[in-house]
């Protein structure tokens, strides 16, 4: 195992544990904890005054520190007491597994952190965005719900092939913005394409406008009032451009409503507004609002339809609550409503999520295909059929019956037997030297073996993957390209090692060094440098040795002069130092 587990983690179904990877704590240099201290202090600074009252809070009880990078899985320790755990993945993960994560109580952090020269911003996951924004939070009661409910309902989301497309185009993009040394000209066609796929995706799907909730809250959310909200989305909370941006005031700031749920979002670019709630409870309302939205809840022609355009693992359940898995090909309608239905490829079937026997893929290794509704002429559903109505109807053991439903689909053949649920509803007829034809089109012939007919009245629900998660074989997913590192030159590894001694020293390591001889070192050889000189900045001020800190906050001035665009990033270090940030 490349983690460490503990009593929540055991709950992760294997298809989620493919995802999770070690955090590998020791490669993160001396350089990522400065990074992250510096980013740390300012924004917990600055977001004490405009962040949610749970977000101090919530720092404390997640054991979160200002000054270390936190070992996710010594976090686990602490965050386990709210009934929460985390884990380390690379980068983005699909959206369906990422909130099915969320459905276990399991927070998925990716593990590598922003480089220097990204600091205020990355359109990459890492452990700035997911610790230090969603991990604090999670802490108020009221949002965890929302959160783990959100993950409930969001992994069952149909999909469309577009969105898998979509998701691939997001994460190469993410990984070669922070990669280092990557062309501008292949960032540019990497943005280009995501614009393009975006304005190209036609109807958006469902995990494309849940999706949609789940950036405007649980990424940029905001609560409170629309004159004086605060901030808990967890992308604000985790960059220090962002956080001061959306307070201004040509954010425009919109009531959170159902209708959020079709304002879409670009990764490249700020958000030219932003959502607030008025409390977390909102939040659990609108996604209630959009679930009775879904197919989970309508199924349907609709959610048959949806399935279909997916090409993807899905699952519909009948009103006898008989459960059908698998890629569905074909659906036959009458009056706008489905009596057929097909699926293509391995198919289970199961009942309250629960494989039935005998009805595994091997069973139904090349698809599945059965009626539904009523039979033509009759008023009483087969499901709704009392054993005695059975026998009236012939639909009982060894008769030979010609069963003809409504919109022209015929089952002929002889029973072998019934499946029933533990309330004695019958989910399945099995048949023997069967035939099932609609207008004359044959659907299943006497030689194929036993025909399983499905009964139910109607499709009550319809949703992204299997009912049984032991029915397929999930653990398939590759990642077609992972983050790049990097790469540590010797110049790289010596300005690292002068990041070490600084950080030493501040812990009380290695105090003998000369703190006026190694900043002269420092300014020899990375005169560009910005975040050690303030980090030594800090130390000369701790130390009252004024000269020394007069000496560097001068050199500071140059490199802001050589290096303008990282001015107002030295200025708020200085201040940080000195005691007030810069608003």
């Amino acid at each position: 195992m490349s983690y460490e587990s503990n009593p929540i983690l055991d709950k992760l179904p294997e298809h989620l544990k493919q995802f999770i990877k070690p955090q590998n704590y020791e490669e993160y240099t001396a350089i990522d904890q400065a990074v992250w201290r510096y980013v740390m202090r300012k924004n917990v600074d600055y977001l004490s005054k405009v962040a949610h009252k749970s977000y101090v809070e919530g720092l404390e009880k997640t054991g979160i520190s200002i000054d270390s990078i936190p070992n996710m899985y010594g976090m686990n320790r602490i965050l386990k007491e709210i009934g929460w755990a985390a884990v380390a993945v690379d980068g983005f993960i699909p959206p369906a597994a990422f909130m099915e994560f969320q459905a276990y109580n399991v927070l998925v952090i990716a593990s590598d952190i922003r480089q220097l020269e990204n600091i205020e911003y990355t359109p990459a996951p890492d452990i700035i965005h997911e610790g230090a924004g969603h991990a604090p939070i999670i802490a108020n009661p009221e949002y965890a719900e929302y959160l783990r409910r959100f993950g409930e309902i969001g992994c069952k989301a149909i999909s469309s092939a577009k969105d898998y497309e979509l998701y691939e185009a997001v994460r190469h993009l993410s990984i070669i913005k922070e990669a280092a040394g990557t062309p501008q000209e292949e960032i540019n066609k990497a943005e280009k394409h995501i614009e393009h796929l975006q304005e190209n995706m036609g109807e958006p799907s469902e995990m494309a406008l849940i999706r949609n909730l789940h950036w405007w809250t649980v990424e940029y959310g905001l609560i409170g009032t629309l004159e004086n909200p605060k901030i808990y989305g967890a992308g604000l909370l985790s960059s220090i451009g962002e956080s001061k941006w959306c307070m201004q005031s040509d954010v425009e700031k919109l009531l959170y409503t159902l209708e959020t749920a079709r304002t879409a979002f670009d990764i490249t670019k700020p958000q030219p507004q932003l959502f607030v709630t008025p409390h977390f409870a909102h939040l659990s309302q609108v996604l209630e609002d959009f679930a009775n939205t879904m197919a989970l809840r309508t199924g349907g022609l609709s959610g048959a339809q949806k399935l279909i355009d997916s090409k993807s693992l899905g699952t519909l359940e009948l009103s006898t609550g008989l459960q059908i898995s698998g890629v569905f090909s074909e659906v036959v309608a009458h009056k706008n409503k489905p009596i057929y239905i097909k699926t293509s490829g391995p198919t289970a079937l199961g009942y309250r999520d629960k494989e039935l026997v005998g009805h595994s893929t091997l069973d139904h290794a090349d698809g599945f295909g059965s009626p539904i509704g009523k039979l033509k002429g009759i008023n009483l559903a087969i499901e709704d059929m009392s054993p005695r109505d059975l026998k009236a109807y012939k639909i009982f053991e060894e008769e030979e019956v010609a069963l003809e439903f409504e919109g022209g689909l015929k089952v002929e053949g002889t029973i072998v037997t019934g499946t029933r649920n533990l309330q004695g509803k019958i989910l399945l007829i099995t048949f023997k030297d069967c035939k099932v034809t609609h207008n004359g089109e044959l659907l299943f012939l006497p030689e194929w073996g036993l025909y399983h007919m499905a009964v139910g009245q109607e499709i009550v629900s319809a949703y992204n993957g299997p009912a049984d998660l032991q029915s397929f074989d999930l653990i398939t997913h590759e990642l077609t390209e992972t983050t790049i590192k990097k790469t540590r030159d010797e110049r790289r590894i010596k300005l690292e090692a002068y990041y070490q001694r600084v950080r030493d020293y501040r812990e009380g390591i290695n105090t003998y060094i000369s703190r006026g001889k190694l900043f002269e070192e420092i300014k020899g050889e990375f005169p560009e440098d910005w975040l050690l000189p303030v980090e030594l900045y800090e130390l000369a001020r701790n130390g009252q040795r004024d000269e020394l800190a007069q000496d560097i906050k001068h050199h500071l001035e140059e490199v802001k002069k050589a290096r303008p665009e990282v001015g107002h990033l030295i200025d708020d270090g200085i201040t940080l130092v000195e005691g007030t940030l810069i608003s």
